[in-house]
């Protein structure tokens, strides 16, 4: 599955950090992750640092080649889906949950990235805007229904946007929680870790066949090796869906691109605080560690990778006309642009667990939608309160039984 278009970022700023090694012969484990991107980098670090289980990851690219390259790691608690859109479908307790999750996530993040080294983790402000007039009625309701849960947030009228941040809407909302991290180098790190730890860790190295085997599962790999385990955790992103026979998302296209270094004073508001809107696509931005502007939005439900790539070049102009009519006075040249797949869920929540198809042995991975990663992150425990036998109160709200 061809899972990106055009110059990822991430893979050309960092290269081909470190070559793990292709699987060759037979093996077994406990728990035997397939994916080898943020995702199973997550996953596996919670279950092998954190729960002291014996795993092994095999990836088919090389580490972080798939939808980690393309992604632009926008770390917010705010879900893609609004509270009060997910309230009225799982009520008011869940919806908070599972924002209040995002929010945790981030900080859980903050401190596993402490000791990794550079992987451009850095603290920001989120500035969630209105983009009309009827949109800044219903956010006035989202801010509500956040106050009741007691999120850090602030509410701001048009004139204080403008004196603030220097264009006009009408209505934000100011949240303290989100981040910006490199998620490609943050990937390498983590894995680069866990296999100085022992861990075993495979690119280049294809899952083709899943079947039961005694009390567990084996995996044969297009090479024929064979990994027999007692777990299977699936994260294998947007190509996950091809594992189940009953559709869970769709996929679709996001466009991104980074500009040319801006100096930090014209960056200004927006070396600290990231900016998006409620318009669905919604049209988003952050800054990079090297004060790059990093643009993404333009999403469409095209899944054809070759019309996908031409898209890229044009996409990309419209990303930066947006931002230049919303800050004409910062000075933008585009450097790199580029496409990805990604998959979303009708109520963008993720996916973590068993499915009935599979049944306990094989656990699913889907962290789809905009917070991704920070999905993962909340993934990441609940998969390993699955395989230890214990209760997580995001299990049923995350999992496949929503869709019954």
């Amino acid at each position: 599955m061809d899972l990106k278009s055009g110059y990822p970022f991430w893979a050309i700023k960092n290269g081909l950090i470190q070559a793990f090694p292709q699987l060759q012969q037979d093996l077994r484990c406990e728990v035997l992750v397939i994916g080898g991107g943020i995702t199973g980098a997550l996953i596996a670090d919670e279950l092998a640092r954190n729960g002291g289980h014996e795993v092994v990851v095999i990836e088919q690219r090389d580490i972080g080649w798939g939808s980690t390259a393309a992604s632009t790691a926008m770390l917010q608690f705010e879900i893609d889906t609004p509270m009060v859109e997910l309230a009225r479908q799982y009520g008011q307790d869940n919806a908070a949950a599972a924002y209040l999750a995002c929010a945790r996530a981030i900080d859980q993040i903050n401190v596993l990235c402490q000791p990794l080294g550079e992987v451009d983790f850095q603290p920001l402000a989120s500035l969630y805007y209105a983009s009309s007039r009827r949109d800044g009625r219903h956010l006035r309701e989202e801010y509500a229904l956040r106050q009741r849960y007691r999120i850090q947030q602030q509410w701001l009228e048009p004139d204080e946007i403008v004196q603030r941040y220097g264009f006009a809407a009408p209505a934000a909302i100011l949240s303290a929680k989100a981040a910006r991290v490199d998620p490609y180098r943050l990937t390498y790190r983590l894995f680069s870790r866990l296999a100085s730890a022992g861990v075993g860790i495979y690119d280049r190295t294809c899952a083709s066949q899943l079947r039961q085997h005694g009390q567990g599962m084996e995996v044969t790999t297009s090479n024929g090796a064979r990994i027999t385990c007692n777990q299977v955790v699936l994260a294998t992103g947007y190509q996950a869906q091809q594992w189940l026979q009953q559709p869970v998302a769709r996929n679709r296209s996001s466009y991104a691109m980074v500009t040319d270094p801006i100096d930090p004073d014209q960056l200004g508001f927006l070396r600290h605080t990231m900016l998006w809107e409620t318009a669905r696509p919604y049209l988003y931005l952050r800054s990079t560690g090297d004060n790059r502007l990093l643009i993404g939005g333009e999403d469409d439900a095209l899944d054809i990778p070759a019309r996908r790539d031409a898209r890229v070049q044009r996409k990309a102009q419209k990303l930066l006309k947006k931002v230049q009519r919303l800050l004409p006075s910062l000075p933008m040249q585009t450097t790199f642009s580029w496409a990805g797949t990604f998959a979303e869920t009708a109520d963008g929540l993720p996916f973590f667990g068993a499915h009935r198809q599979w049944g306990p042995r094989v656990l699913f991975a889907m962290a789809y939608g905009g917070n991704g990663i920070t999905y993962s992150m909340t993934g990441a425990e609940l998969l390993r309160a699955a395989i230890e036998g214990r209760s997580h109160r995001l299990s049923e709200l995350y999992g496949f039984a929503r869709l019954d």
